[in-house]
């Protein structure tokens, strides 16, 4: 239903309000975003732990061995279920196994939401990352990610026996092949354009930065192919574009030749 905020146990929601394929985007922000996460869900707490915290956060999240059967008896997807059994022999009755069960069947769900052209964002720290990969890699397979964002969420700091933890990542998925993307653009800042943008062409006063037509290693496609003379190959590149687009480009002027060929 559009326009309208659910309130309660998005599980519940989905399943009760949310129809097969009829969201565009989904965004996820787990509970889990502490430096201390990681003690409270391997049962490795110290004495000067934050005991409201670490309460807390076993309380919900408590190892049940009647939710992880309940989990087996309705999965709906077969890699899950191996994933899942895989990973309890890993971390075994531990609260991280029962925060895994909790995420498991969500994303089942989100998945059967999502429309063919929908993508999903699933943000995490590194306490869990690797874990919420895996299954994310099940509900959605494996060529179904797209990217991993690392976000430098605080400047770095001390931190006793080991580097500091400073970010938290953005796993990003979809649905299918053909996902809907909107390219993003924010403006360059006065300094970058005066560093970098310093030639003007003439016809329009624009200013115009230089970059290079060619990338490593070789193609056996067109892109691969010498142009006007200049075979790519022999540097152990190819062209950035098929020739037959550098012909577009130099038509149009976009491409600028230096007096010395």
């Amino acid at each position: 239903m559009r326009n309208t905020l659910y309130y309660g146990d998005n599980l519940e929601v989905m399943r009760d309000n949310i129809a097969d394929e009829s969201v565009d985007l989904v965004y996820l922000d787990p509970p889990f975003n502490s430096a201390r996460d990681y003690n409270v869900l391997f049962k490795q707490a110290k004495k000067d732990e934050n005991q409201a915290q670490i309460t807390a956060f076993t309380d919900t999240w408590e190892w049940s061995k009647r939710r992880y059967e309940e989990f087996f008896d309705d999965s709906r997807n077969v890699q899950m279920f191996s994933i899942m059994d895989a990973m309890h022999k890993i971390v075994d009755s531990s609260p991280m196994m029962a925060y895994l069960l909790m995420m498991a069947p969500r994303l089942l769900d989100l998945h059967r939401v999502l429309k063919p052209t929908g993508s999903l964002y699933l943000h995490c720290d590194p306490v869990a990352g690797h874990y919420l990969k895996m299954l994310l890699d099940a509900v959605f397979g494996p060529t179904r990610f797209r990217s991993e964002v690392v976000w430098k969420r605080t400047s770095a700091h001390s931190s006793a026996k080991r580097y500091g933890p400073i970010h938290d990542t953005l796993f990003f998925y979809t649905k299918s092949d053909t996902f809907a993307w909107n390219q993003q653009y924010t403006e360059y800042t006065e300094d970058y354009v005066k560093k970098f943008y310093r030639n003007i062409e003439p016809e329009t006063e624009r200013a115009y930065t230089l970059s290079d037509l060619m990338a490593a290693g070789t193609r056996q496609g067109s892109s691969g192919k010498p142009w006007r003379g200049i075979d790519p190959a022999l540097r152990g590149n190819h062209w950035k574009f098929t020739v037959e687009t550098l012909d577009e480009l130099d038509s149009a002027g976009r491409i600028y030749w230096p007096s010395k060929g």
